[in-house]
């Protein structure tokens, strides 16, 4: 059995898309759906399998919470057939009815990966508990709580229909009031059932959310821009080195003037803040802000004790998560970039993700990295 199942998972696998990063999380009135259920039940154990098989039909209204789990309510109904086969019968049209709640797990994405197309099958396990009725042409009627597991082999035959194959068992826990021994998961008394649903489903279902945006062309041509400017800070380095050289000396003169220098604590003026701005969606420095990444290596160099804070943040523009990550890339961004292109050690870098930023009423300058200078 178990081998059957997980040849079913891997069908289920191939005939799916691949899976995407992000989910988008549907509303309370999306992704219900409406089913009619027919079939035959039989009892499972110590009685006549096929000569006591008889029809049964059934209603459920269920509602998909995440790609995962969802739950449910279900009436099924076995029809009354006892009286054509010359045995006792029911008072009603019905030998049995069962009303359940049941909560389902689906096996192809817990084992496949969420599908961002609709997968033509899947397959769902099901457990339910709920009220087992039994008519009897003597006495009084039996009531017991009854217990079900089973799965469902579903086929989507368009986005909204779908037929569902659902083998199942249904054990009555309570006995019929028996004493407490005979309680419990028996199979002499459970019904095997097997039944095919017809099914409509209400909602979008669960849609992929593309992000990042596809923006490969302009990533490319901000690289070859980068390149260019690369090269004219190549041929800057000289320079550099010299200032390099003149902060060095003057560095150990102010140190022997100043055997014990107080710290200085900088305010956050526009001498000592410094914001690199980014495009929606990316974290790539563009070149109207490299001016901005050299001014801080400059001072970086010409302070070697001081350091940098970078706080990365995004704007309130799509889902939060999506937004978290962007803001930490952004920060990552700009340290890489002092790192790599200025040789700055990373010792003197803190660099941070914040978020979604509210500091600009402009929505679009929340995209940036604030870097502030710190003397040492």
């Amino acid at each position: 059995m178990k081998r059957i199942l997980l040849a079913s998972a891997l069908v289920g696998c191939m005939m799916g898309a691949s899976a995407q990063d992000l989910i988008e999380r549907p509303s309370f009135g999306d992704n219900w759906q409406l089913g009619l259920d027919a079939g035959v039940t039989t009892p499972l154990k110590g009685h006549s399998f096929f000569q006591n098989m008889r029809p049964s039909v059934g209603l459920h209204l269920g509602k998909q919470l995440t790609p995962l789990f969802g739950i449910g309510v279900e009436g099924m109904a076995g029809i009354n057939t006892s009286s054509v086969n010359g045995q006792r019968h029911s008072k009603t049209a019905f030998d049995d009815t069962y009303l359940g709640a049941y909560g389902t797990f689906n096996l192809t994405n817990a084992f496949c990966g969420f599908s961002c197309e609709q997968r033509p099958f899947t397959i769902d396990a099901l457990l339910g508990i709920g009220w087992m009725h039994s008519y009897v042409s003597y006495g009084s009627d039996h009531s017991n709580i009854g217990a079900k597991a089973g799965l469902n082999f579903n086929f989507a035959v368009t986005d909204h229909f779908g037929i569902s194959l659902k083998p199942s068992v249904l054990w009555n826990v309570t006995g019929n009031g028996t004493g407490y021994h005979d309680q419990g998961l028996d199979l002499k008394r459970a019904n095997f059932n097997l039944t095919v649903g017809l099914n409509y489903n209400f909602g979008p279902g669960f849609e992929c959310v593309t992000c990042p945006p596809d923006n490969s062309a302009e990533v490319a041509e901000l690289n070859s821009r980068v390149n260019a400017l690369r090269a004219d800070v190549d041929g800057k380095d000289a320079a550099l080195a010299a200032a390099n050289a003149k902060n060095a000396e003057l560095t150990a003169a102010l140190a022997a003037a100043n055997a014990k220098p107080a710290k200085v604590v900088k305010e956050n003026t526009l001498s000592s803040v410094r914001y690199v701005f980014f495009k929606i969606g990316s974290s790539v420095i563009t070149a109207d802000q490299q001016p901005n990444i050299e001014m801080i290596a400059a001072y970086l160099n010409n302070h070697p004790k001081a350091k940098v804070q970078i706080r990365g943040y995004a704007s309130a523009d799509g889902p939060l998560d999506v937004n978290e990550r962007l803001a930490a890339a952004r920060a990552e961004s700009v340290k890489n970039a002092l790192m790599k292109r200025y040789k700055i050690p990373a010792s003197r870098i803190d660099a941070k993700g914040e978020g979604i930023g509210n500091m600009f009423a402009e929505e679009s300058w929340n995209r940036v990295s604030i870097c502030t200078l710190e003397d040492d």
